[in-house]
């Protein structure tokens, strides 16, 4: 029995220095002052999309949008507007990260394509408010 706590005890120890490191992507493009130091993906991001753009996507594209979310529609649903049109968008309590928008704070949404035989829509995943 002596064994096996010890033997737990030791991996437990290994291991410890390995989750401790800091990790993420590093691109190999940005000069090695400019590496960030918290770890995270560095490279080029999503480009602005459209609503007008998202109405063509496939299902599960991830797109980040900027405009307004005018209203309320259900418990988790609601309608973003941009220059080109209106989409539901779907947003959790979770990802609005304590911030409180109304119809005219200006955001910016990431989130997948959700597309049906009938509807699309964007399943929110982060909420930004733009100054």
């Amino acid at each position: 029995m002596m064994k096996k706590i010890t033997l737990a005890a030791l991996i437990v120890l290994c291991s410890t220095s390995a989750f401790a490191q800091k990790g993420g992507f590093l691109d190999p493009v940005t000069p090695q002052g400019q590496q960030q130091t918290q770890g995270g993906f560095s490279g080029p991001t999503t480009s602005l999309s459209t609503v007008k753009d998202v109405n063509t996507m496939r299902d599960d594209t991830w797109v980040m949008l900027e405009g307004y979310i005018d209203q309320r529609t259900g418990n988790d649903s609601y309608i973003f507007r941009d220059s080109t049109g209106t989409l539901k968008v779907d947003i959790d309590d979770k990802h609005w990260n304590g911030q409180t928008v109304t119809p005219k704070d200006k955001v910016r949404i990431e989130g997948e394509v959700d597309k049906d035989w009938n509807s699309v829509e964007v399943d929110v995943k982060n909420v930004t408010i733009i100054q």
